[in-house]
């Protein structure tokens, strides 16, 4: 095994799941490096180990990507003071979506039954699409985190916000120093979270705001995707969406004329403010989709859904197979996923019990990162039991 600080040359090879580039040593041990792309070639020491691999970092690159760019933010980087938002700000938007295309297809590969994958849709904006973000402040510096750290990267602006959002971020950064922002006990930090709906005065230290997709354009393709689908469906059909959070597809659900909705979420607060906007024919109700006694009892009280839409997080919904018993009648299942690897493994629990997957799409929601959404359509064939 090399020894740490060991410096050696090679040529980056494909992507991590996270984003790092892996290279491999002369006597094969594999490290992963942060800040390089496929078929680039640098001198790296080595930072690290964990079980069976290991990390580097690249102290000179020799030879370029064609895909390299500049970043156009000056907080970039893969050091101990550099912003770890936008880790592959230094790459052109064309090669990331290439990168995000053969990352699914590599995920849903083992996947049988399943339809072609999609080219990939790429954001309509690369810059100013971030209509959310949460801030880290120790009361003097305001910024983000540096990757694989648990170090506050200070930034002076962030060119990813909406105008509305930067514009906010400038308002913060002009309280400061503020001591009522300084961390509690055993803190690292404040947290700070904004979006279009609010300004700077209006922001509560650690507070979440509701949740809501964090690219405005791409989540208007993702409900039209899903509305243009539904609609193929009879609207006297029963309807269960699990992980609703505050109804941004339960919207879509409403507007298609389904007669009656179960929507589902964890988070309180969630289930109270859909809850509050009395859609029609919307039963909001909360459960730990993450408690196998929860999942249990909601199958019992949707037991006539037919229908399935869900966007879990990143975790996925691996308690999926409880809701498929022998006497479900779930036949149409729309998963909207945020990780490849873990919406391979779900659509395998859906496949495992007669479903198809009908459609995949792949969506980027979050450009300069290795994030990719997907949507997909899964259909149980007519007579199947």
């Amino acid at each position: 095994m090399p020894a740490l600080h060991q410096q050696f040359t090679a040529t980056v090879r494909d992507l991590g799941a996270d984003g790092s580039g892996i290279v491999e040593h002369p006597d094969g041990q594999v490290f992963f490096v942060a800040g390089v792309w496929p078929g680039e070639t640098a001198r790296f020491a080595v930072t690290g180990f964990k079980q069976r691999f290991g990390f580097a970092r690249m102290l000179e690159l020799l030879e370029p990507s064609p895909a390299r760019t500049t970043p156009r933010c000056a907080h970039h980087g893969t050091g101990r003071e550099d912003c770890g938002g936008c880790p592959w700000q230094f790459a052109g938007y064309e090669a990331q979506l290439e990168a995000k295309e053969k990352r699914v297809r590599q995920a849903l590969s083992r996947l049988q039954h399943r339809a072609e994958i999609a080219p990939i849709q790429g954001s309509p904006d690369v810059f100013g699409y971030r209509n959310r973000a949460q801030f880290k402040t120790d009361g003097s510096k305001l910024g983000y985190v540096a990757a694989s750290s648990r170090q506050l990267a200070p930034i002076a602006d962030c060119p990813i916000l909406t105008p509305v959002n930067r514009a906010t971020l400038q308002e913060l950064l002009d309280s400061l120093p503020n001591k009522a922002l300084r961390p509690g006990r055993n803190k690292d930090w404040t947290t700070l979270d904004i979006d279009e709906g609010i300004g700077a005065a209006e922001v509560v230290p650690n507070r979440r705001r509701p949740f809501r997709q964090g690219n405005s354009a791409q989540n208007l393709r993702m409900r039209e995707w899903l509305a243009a689908r539904v609609s193929e469906l009879a609207p006297d059909r029963t309807v269960l969406e699990l992980f609703s959070g505050s109804g941004n597809f339960t919207e879509v659900l409403v507007q298609a004329g389904f007669a009656r909705i179960v929507a589902v979420e964890g988070v309180e607060d969630s289930v109270q403010e859909l809850a509050a906007r009395k859609l029609p024919g919307v039963e909001a109700r909360r459960y730990n989709l993450f408690a196998e006694a929860d999942c249990a009892r909601l199958q019992e009280q949707a037991r006539d859904a037919s229908i399935l839409v869900l966007d879990p997080p990143r975790e996925g919904f691996r308690l999926a197979g409880l809701l498929l018993t022998k006497k479900h009648r779930l036949r149409d299942v729309f998963y909207i996923s945020c990780d490849p690897a873990t919406c391979a493994r779900d659509l395998e629990i859906f496949t495992g019990a007669g479903f198809l997957v009908a459609e995949i799409q792949p969506l980027d929601l979050f450009p300069h990162t290795p994030h990719v959404e997907l949507l997909c359509w899964l259909q149980l064939p007519p007579g199947y039991r």
